[in-house]
């Protein structure tokens, strides 16, 4: 079985929930990159239940990869920041770069993806995160 993208008719407003959710991800991403910039975890949580929700509207669309894209985005940087969070029990400078180093990460992937999506493009499928 392939993975290739069918064409099916535009739909407008899959690509209205892919900018919400892009813009609550970068909101997100900006507040973690910008000391006392903190965005709320729960923007994050939200942006994330929208994606989960609406993926299976988006199948055999180009706009598929892009939900897949964020949802693989938020699972990994969580991921990282646990792993990563006994550092800021060892000192304070190990912690804060790794996390920053996370953050800086997680900002690249939301903007790559605003990129493709804005050109009408799908994300890569040979991305391995």
């Amino acid at each position: 079985m392939t993975n290739d993208i069918v064409p099916v008719p535009a739909n407008d407003s899959l690509k209205t929930i892919g900018w919400i959710s892009y813009f609550m991800h970068l909101i997100v991403a900006v507040g973690a990159v910008l000391p006392g910039a903190q965005a709320s975890i729960a923007l994050l949580l939200i942006a994330l239940v929208i994606d989960l929700v609406k993926r299976d509207e988006a199948v055999g669309t180009w706009q598929e990869s892009h939900f897949s894209w964020r949802i693989r985005s938020v699972l990994w940087a969580g991921l990282l920041y646990v792993v990563t969070s006994p550092l800021w029990l060892l000192l304070f400078l190990p912690g804060w770069i790794a996390w920053a180093l996370i953050s800086l990460w997680f900002l690249y992937r939301i903007i790559k993806g605003m990129v493709r999506m804005n050109a009408g493009q799908p994300m890569e499928t040979t991305s391995v995160v």
